[in-house]
């Protein structure tokens, strides 16, 4: 049933948690590709959200810490269906590529490894490349325009993007401010006045929580205490966490060896859904099943709560004129942000004149041939990868 009862809605929550199950079953290419999909699909095609719903969803999943696909639907969902919108379009985008995540987990703990994992990488991962770029060309397109103020923030968050190779909160902000400061007439902004102190102490819950769970004893109460931070604490979309799992996961606590934790990531860049879904084979591999269910439930809970709790406040005053120059330069520094992601992750996935033969044709047949599925693309370039590995 619908909440907002000032809106008229074309769609039921079904229809919502219907798309994002198929979407978290089909949805390639990482953050950047996911992102713009549930703009295609959800504002342009279905007129299900307008685009300033889907503005603030995008900036405030940019501001808070988790990851931002996952964040995107949780807010698209509160949007028009509230709480109960939230947690079921985050469940449902989520959960295909969990159990497809849990399912190659028991695979490779019973064979030893994927050695034709790292094949099918090899040709995905260059095509998945080329549908980011496409991804973030679109987005670029679409919401920064011909403004010379957000094209300036734009190229130097990209930039930012490239040199540091991660993101930081604070230049999303920054670009915020002076946004608001340059459009906004009366140069005011209106929070909300009541009950500033429980909204804090609400934000701080993922910390809270880590003071009282003991990281000593069961190992699966590690694995809930660890992911939970890496859920709170780190800033970046896509594999922003990567290096702090890398460095709990692998150095600290010695959970896998390097080839192990490599091939988690292999493993979450060759399935659908959000990136971050990495979490979950990493816990299969340390604790099995309630390994793998407690890793992901840490990650993405604070994500969670950092969306929803927020969320009525950039319902209420997100239409004001400074709020919305504000999230209008907070989306022009992360859509920068994504683009510059795109030569980082390129830098890293196009190692040699096929992978990037392979990206190449990728845009060009998403270019000339906008109807072709991205599923299509990805399984063909599966086949390439192990076609060029095998020969």
């Amino acid at each position: 049933m619908n909440n907002n009862t000032n809106t008229t809605v074309s769609y039921t929550l079904r229809d919502l948690v219907i798309y994002f199950l198929k979407l978290g079953s089909w949805g390639f290419g990482g953050p950047v590709a996911l992102a713009e999909y549930m703009h295609r699909d959800l504002v342009e095609r279905r007129k299900w959200i307008s685009e300033e719903d889907y503005k603030e969803g995008l900036a405030l999943a940019q501001l808070a810490p988790g990851p931002l696909a996952a964040q995107l639907g949780i807010y698209i969902g509160y949007v028009h269906y509230r709480i109960l919108g939230a947690t079921l379009t985050g469940l449902a985008f989520v959960l295909p590529s969990f159990l497809m995540v849990v399912v190659l987990g028991f695979i490779y703990t019973k064979w030893q490894g994927i050695p034709w994992m790292q094949a099918v990488f090899y040709g995905v991962g260059a095509a998945v490349m080329g549908i980011i770029a496409m991804s973030a060309y679109k987005l670029t397109r679409k919401s920064i325009g011909s403004d010379k103020w957000l094209g300036s923030i734009y190229l130097i968050a990209a930039a930012y993007t490239v040199w540091k190779e991660n993101e930081d909160v604070l230049l999303f902000l920054g670009a915020g401010i002076i946004y608001w400061w340059v459009k906004s007439p009366n140069k005011k902004i209106s929070f909300p006045k009541k009950r500033p102190a429980e909204i804090i102490k609400s934000f701080s819950f993922p910390l809270l929580f880590n003071m009282f769970i003991s990281s000593s004893g069961n190992t699966l109460w590690q694995i809930l205490l660890f992911f939970t931070k890496a859920g709170a604490l780190v800033f970046g979309s896509g594999l922003a966490i990567v290096p702090f799992l890398y460095g709990g996961v692998v150095k600290e606590r010695a959970w896998l060896n390097e080839q192990q934790f490599m091939d988690a990531v292999a493993v979450a860049m060759i399935t659908p859904g959000p990136v971050v879904i990495t979490v979950a084979f990493i816990g299969f591999l340390v604790a099995g099943f309630a390994g793998a269910c407690l890793a992901a439930f840490g990650t993405f809970f604070p994500s969670y709560v950092f969306t929803v709790l927020p969320a009525p406040y950039f319902r209420k005053y997100g239409k004001s004129p400074g709020i919305k120059a504000f999230v209008d330069g907070v989306t022009a520094a992360a859509i920068g942000a994504i683009s510059g992601a795109v030569i980082v992750l390129g830098r890293r996935s196009l190692i040699d004149v096929y992978t990037l033969t392979i990206a190449v044709i990728t845009v060009i047949v998403l270019l000339r041939f906008k109807k072709v599925p991205e599923p299509v693309i990805i399984l063909t370039a599966a086949g390439i990868g192990l076609l060029l590995k095998n020969i």
